[in-house]
């Protein structure tokens, strides 16, 4: 995470963006990524500095950090996020999200169709209202199939409901 941290403030600074205040404007380009990966930097060499002097149990533990029994489900998890990564770009983000926290809740979870269905569709539902409605930013829609089904929702949506 230190790594991590000091790539993007090495990025934001290399690109010229202004990490300071900006006269009459606000709050320059590269503010927020600067000082957000500053403080994360620093939490990190904390959290380094802490582990190496043992001052903690968690830096005193030997045991594994991922036990035999959890990186299955560690390894479904993956699995998961990896598919409906590559949904995304065939079916579009709605249907995607759907199966997966489908999946999630239904296999991973152990809930009760009734409580999966509603969710899937609630998250779905909420996600669309966020990002199309109220950001205006849409979201991958996938193949021409699905992007055309997705229209036809937001033509309904601009002639009734807009």
């Amino acid at each position: 995470m230190f790594l991590f941290s000091l790539s993007i403030m090495w990025s934001v600074w290399a690109d010229g963006l202004n990490i300071g205040w900006v006269e009459e404007r606000g709050p320059g380009a590269g503010v927020w990524p600067f000082w957000l990966s500053f403080g994360m930097a620093l939490a990190s060499l904390w959290t380094l500095l802490r582990w190496y002097k043992g001052s903690t149990p968690e830096s005193r533990d030997t045991s594994a950090y991922i036990d035999p029994e959890s990186f299955g489900l560690v390894f479904a998890s993956f699995v998961a996020l990896t598919a409906m990564i590559i949904l995304v770009t065939i079916v579009g983000t709605y249907i995607a999200v759907f199966l997966f926290l489908g999946f999630y809740m239904k296999v991973l979870g152990g809930h009760r169709w009734r409580t999966t269905i509603i969710m899937c569709f609630g998250a779905v539902f909420f996600i669309y209202f966020l990002f199309e409605w109220q950001l205006t930013k849409y979201l991958p829609k996938g193949w021409p199939i699905f992007e055309d089904g997705f229209l036809w929702i937001d033509n309904y949506r601009w002639d009734y409901l807009m």
